[in-house]
């Protein structure tokens, strides 16, 4: 019941990821059409709302300039005597009550020498005749005719703009106002862009001038109240150069523009949220992911239904296969859904009925890999018979090969120590025999025989024979120098000689060896009997087959055990590169 759970939420995942993917493809990509395309048009309208919010509180900002200049004009229509002028001062009087943005007035005669001064805050003075004419404010009107100072702070919060005028003649001299700037506040509050957009206004220092939160106005040159706003300004650049996005005193996204206010060289930013001015682009990416919810809900119903329908067959293929696999092999599949699930149960009792037929010579090959060696196996399994194994006369080359002092070392090492040594030793050899495509018919302890041409026949034996020697022992000289350095003194021999021998499987039937037997068997053995460490002995015809392409050394004779008389014997160089003549 596990296992049908499990494969069923298989299938369900499988099933719901395609028609999930088959739903999310078209709607995400609309979606995501719709909102690209959405989020052009929508920053196409933002900059033009933002550019015309900006020039229009500009420019209305300038008329609230413009408009006290204008009254400022009527104070610099008539040249000055040298008597004092009490109409000037009615007039002064009326115009500080006409436009209550104005503190104070100074008017200064042509000649620089103060004549009048009224304020709202401070005592009036009647012909002080204090030389003004130094002073930026006339100087800056009589160079211009309307001079604009800096903003400053009275008591550090509340904002003031000097503004001087000059008349049409040097004679009617210059009249300065101090203005306060609170009142463009009014102007300020009520531009609104969208729900939640505002704007403000800094001088040329990146002072705020106005706000609708007026309580900032007041914090006067607060640096950490104006960086903010100074960023923005530096984000959006020259006044009319299109709206940038920046973030806000809070720290929100906001989209921001700005535009000039020509006369005191202001700037006037209107920003707006982001998050409102695109929030259509958010509402269509909403809905979007509401319609992949509904999606990933259909999907999930359709990937149900469809993998209840193909649990059952697949249960049976499971126990099927299973069955098939414990070695049941007349065991049949039974699935009549007329579709590829029934052609695949068909294949796979076709493949039952194949294996059954398979089973037997299967097992043939299974018990010779366990007996021979893995060439002898390999080549029967090729075959697909065992005749290869019969009893044949054949030119072989026959390897041996063993530990010199391995009796004396095992007899004083630990087992453990010896079992460590010859595993090495095997591991070492039985690759190189494995390489040269040799055969190993048996070993004992130490001891090694190997078939070159037999079962597996091969070009040029005892070439082959003598490279497979060679390698054998820059192999295991390499491991005797570990071994002497743990104390170990053995050394490593090898015998080779070249001649017909009879081969063939020999033993009964749970039990099977693949050997030669013949004169040059026994050769061979003398041969590694005879062999010193660092040595490979090799007969006559070894040395005759490979004479003048490896490196052959002339020994002289030998007696051998079980030899009347002493045989020709020659040694083998086994330098990392073979002899060439």
């Amino acid at each position: 019941m596990s296992g049908q759970r499990l494969r069923f939420r298989g299938l369900f995942r499988k099933y719901f990821v395609v028609l999930f993917l088959a739903v999310v493809i078209p709607l995400a990509t609309n979606g995501v059409s719709e909102a690209w395309f959405g989020y052009r048009d929508q920053r196409a309208r933002l900059d033009q709302l933002l550019g015309v919010e900006a020039r229009a509180a500009a420019f209305r900002i300038q008329n609230f300039l413009d408009s006290i200049t204008g009254q400022l004009g009527w104070l610099v229509q008539l040249p000055w005597t040298d008597e004092p002028d009490e109409r000037r001062r009615i007039d002064a009087l009326r115009l500080l009550r006409q436009v209550p943005a104005i503190v104070s007035l100074t008017l200064v005669d042509g000649t620089g020498r103060e004549r009048l001064y009224v304020s709202r805050i401070g005592l009036n003075r009647t012909e002080s005749r204090t030389d003004r004419s130094g002073e930026a404010p006339v100087a800056g009107a009589r160079a211009a005719r309307l001079w604009y100072g800096e903003v400053s702070y009275y008591r550090g919060s509340e904002p003031y703009l000097t503004v001087a005028i000059s008349g049409n003649r040097p004679s009617v001299g210059v009249v300065v106002a101090e203005v306060n700037l609170k009142l463009i506040w009014d102007v300020i509050l009520s531009i609104k862009v969208g729900e939640t957009g505002s704007a403000f206004v800094l001088d040329p220092p990146g002072r705020l001038i106005a706000h609708p939160d007026i309580s900032l106005v007041l914090r006067g040159a607060d640096e950490a109240t104006l960086a903010p706003f100074r960023t923005i300004r530096e984000a959006v650049g020259p006044a009319g150069a299109g709206f940038v996005t920046s973030r806000d005193a809070r720290g929100d996204r906001i989209a921001a523009a700005a535009a000039p206010v020509p006369g005191p060289g202001w700037t006037v930013v209107v920003e707006q949220p982001l998050s409102e001015a695109f929030g259509p682009i958010y509402a269509a990416l909403w809905r979007t992911g509401a319609l992949l919810l509904g999606g990933a809900v259909f999907a999930g119903i359709l990937a149900f239904a469809l993998a209840r329908r193909m649990t059952e067959p697949i249960r049976l293929l499971e126990e099927g296969t299973e069955r098939i696999g414990a070695g049941q092999f007349d065991h049949r599949i039974e699935i009549r859904t007329g579709d590829e699930l029934q052609r695949l149960a068909d294949s796979f009792n076709a493949m039952a009925a194949d294996l059954a037929v398979s089973q037997e010579r299967q097992e043939r090959i299974a018990k010779l890999r366990r007996f021979l060696a893995p060439q002898v196996a390999e080549l029967v399994d090729r075959k697909g018979d065992d005749t290869v194994l019969d009893g044949r006369r054949t030119e072989v080359v026959a390897v041996f090969c063993d530990l010199r002092g391995f009796t004396a070392f095992s007899a004083r090492a630990a087992p453990e120590e010896v079992m460590s040594v010859l595993s090495e030793y095997y591991e070492a050899l039985g690759t190189i025999i494995t390489k040269h495509a040799a055969t190993l018919t048996s070993f004992s302890g130490d001891g090694l025989m190997v078939l070159v041409n037999a079962p597996v026949p091969v070009a040029e034996p005892a070439l082959r024979a003598v490279d497979l020697a060679a390698e054998m022992q820059r192999s295991v000289q390499d491991l005797i120098v570990g071994w002497r350095a743990r104390g170990h003194r053995v050394g490593f021999g090898v015998g080779l000689a070249m001649g017909p021998a009879t081969v063939g499987r020999i033993g009964y039937e749970s039990r099977l060896d693949y050997t030669a037997i013949g004169s040059v068997v026994n050769l061979a053995s003398r041969l590694c009997a005879s062999a010193a460490d660092r040595e490979i002995l090799a007969d006559t015809k070894v040395a005759e087959a490979v004479r003048g392409r490896r490196a052959l050394i002339p020994l002289g004779t030998r007696p051998l055990k079980g030899y009347d008389g002493e045989l020709p014997v020659f040694g083998m160089s086994f330098d990392e590169r073979p002899y060439a003549a």
